[in-house]
């Protein structure tokens, strides 16, 4: 009798790719950059790995901005914060699951930038 169940598919660290691409929104853009570099064949981790680094990376900047705008930038920080956190779930639980959950405009930037 045999397992007709199907592996899952593997990344280049011998992980399977929906854990390798929830990993790759643990630390946001830290973790994005360490797959895209290590991870080289792929395409849903590296998929995730770029919309990470281009994500939270962008947060980062918006909220590098907002600490120089007084008052109305500080108080715009925590909501921030939080939907950065939200965001973060979504997308490690969406990973994880094994979907490939586009964020709209940075996914399909991600997308191009795998192209080239």
């Amino acid at each position: 009798m045999t397992d007709s169940t199907p592996t899952p598919a593997k990344s280049s660290l011998g992980l399977e790719q929906n854990v390798a691409g929830a990993l790759t929104y643990l630390a946001g853009p830290i973790t994005g950059i360490v797959f895209l570099i290590v991870e080289k064949d792929n395409k849903f981790v590296r998929f995730h790995a770029m919309q990470s680094t281009m994500a939270f990376g962008g947060l980062c900047g918006v909220d590098i901005v907002l600490t120089i705008i007084p008052i109305f930038g500080w108080l715009l920080i925590p909501v921030v914060g939080l939907c950065a956190v939200v965001l973060w779930l979504v997308l490690m639980i969406k990973a994880f699951s094994g979907e490939m959950f586009k964020l709209p405009w940075v996914g399909d930037l991600a997308e191009k930038q795998l192209q080239k």
